[in-house]
């Protein structure tokens, strides 16, 4: 694997996901060169990411139409390291890298089902008010939440 900017140790980093989500690669997904297109990546992320947060239980209170904050994705970055075609099953890996007062950030990482690492990335969530559009600091409980998911990955 490359050097990439976000990865320290890559077997440590490796080590540290537990959390993943399946995907199986759609015909339509696919571009003309007969490779998932780049742009799909994205999605793949976005889908494991509600799945880990869902497990997490935060989905649940922030899809809610009472609270005023949401997380929006206000980055995020992918770097491909193997070609991934129709067909291929692979497992989208989701962990919490690190918490600010008012974001996180989460690492993926996707593997195909030789458990080769295809594609890896990186991404920060920024809690906003729903009407402003700035951020919130977020409740202790959630920064708790986040941070006990992150030792868990991480150490």
């Amino acid at each position: 694997m490359e050097k990439i900017s976000y990865i320290d140790n890559k077997e440590q980093w490796i080590s540290g996901f537990s959390f993943f989500a399946p995907v199986k690669v759609r015909f339509s997904e696919t571009d003309a060169f007969g490779h998932l297109n780049n742009t799909k990546v994205f999605a793949y992320f976005e889908e494991a990411r509600i799945d880990f947060l869902k497990e997490m239980g935060l989905m649940k209170k922030w899809m809610s139409s009472k609270v005023e904050t949401i997380p929006v994705t206000s980055d995020l970055q992918c770097n491909y390291l193997k070609q991934i075609f129709f067909d291929e099953q692979l497992k989208v890996f989701v962990k919490v890298d690190s918490v600010g007062s008012t974001s996180f950030d989460l690492h993926y990482m996707i593997k195909n089902e030789q458990g080769d690492v295809c594609l890896t990335g990186r991404g920060r969530m920024v809690q906003v008010h729903k009407k402003t559009g700035k951020p919130v600091q977020w409740d202790l409980a959630i920064i708790e939440k986040l941070e006990s998911s992150f030792s868990t990955c991480n150490n």
